[in-house]
């Protein structure tokens, strides 16, 4: 049996080796994700889950072995071999394989303890593994293929929602997520400036929550609603409804400054998509490289 498993764990590295080579032409990622990559999206509660089954296909990271297997779990080491037989062998045996340890964040899993476990497991096609389940809470979760950038912009968002409250004023919110941090002091400026213009016009101090509400209702929504209508997402690929969002507010105000008149958010966008938007051949060559990153 032993002999068996050492040929399955040789084919798994070459088999991560070929996985290496095809993401590194096409420049996509190959690893799992570091656990230490979920600080960021700033977890502010933990909770005891007990042993239960999980699908191992959504056991996207490790604690301290990320760099040990890749995306796949697939083994990329030769010093691996040697405990990956035995978990194999074992397994071979009939013999029954304790618990692994994991970490629950939104809908994933990063492996504590059991990593090889886990490798054995996803090569065999298996789809539930016995865990014992940490939960971490989070207000925006992770998504499987998600990057540092991405963690680090969710992060940023789940500090937006807590200083804003918007995820409870305004329960089903469309997702505001960018392409690039930093972005969401920019919408915290936005609210204050519709604040602004609701003290003056009602003359009264106008609460922020009000204030919250009225800027998404009035000016966000009714912008994606602007954007889904003429298709204006389809001209710019890889980008977010929140990235158009800044970006036609920005040239609503440069067309309201070059003509003396507000021209008003829908004719923004549409003249956005028409004079911004990247020439074909760069959209056609984006959209291969999504293609290939999700598959």
């Amino acid at each position: 049996m032993r002999n068996q498993a050492r040929s399955e764990v040789e084919r798994a590295r070459l088999t991560a080796d070929v996985h290496d080579l095809l993401n590194a032409v096409v420049r996509a990622p190959n690893e799992l994700i570091p656990f230490e990559w979920v600080r960021h999206l700033h977890p502010d509660a933990e909770f005891q889950r007990g042993t239960q089954a999980i699908p191992t296909a959504s056991i996207v990271g490790s604690v301290d072995r990320y760099k040990e297997f890749d995306r796949y779990y697939l083994p990329k080491e030769p010093h691996l071999d040697e405990r990956w037989i035995g978990v194999r062998a074992a397994q071979l045996q009939g013999k029954e394989l304790p618990p692994i340890q994991v970490y629950k964040v939104g809908e994933l899993y990063f492996v504590k303890d059991g990593n090889h476990r886990v490798s054995v497991a996803r090569r065999q096609g298996q789809a539930y593994i016995d865990a014992q389940v940490i939960e971490l809470h989070v207000t925006v979760p992770p998504e499987p293929g998600d990057t540092l950038k991405d963690l680090i912009i969710k992060g940023e968002y789940a500090d937006f929602l807590r200083a804003t409250h918007l995820d409870e004023l305004m329960p089903e919110h469309h997702a505001i997520l960018f392409t690039t941090p930093g972005r969401y002091d920019r919408l915290a400026e936005h609210i204050q400036t519709r604040k602004y213009y609701l003290d003056r016009k009602y003359s009264r101090d106008v609460p922020i929550d009000e204030a919250t509400c009225s800027w998404y209702v009035r000016l966000y929504a009714r912008v994606v609603e602007q954007i889904r209508t003429h298709d204006v997402l389809s001209r710019f690929p890889g980008r977010t409804e929140a990235d158009l969002y800044l970006w036609i507010m920005d040239h609503r105000y440069f067309l309201t400054q070059r003509y003396g008149f507000d021209v008003g958010s829908e004719l923004a966008a549409l003249d956005f998509s028409k004079h911004h938007a990247p020439p074909v051949y760069q959209r056609l060559t984006q959209r291969m490289k999504m293609l290939v990153r999700r598959r």
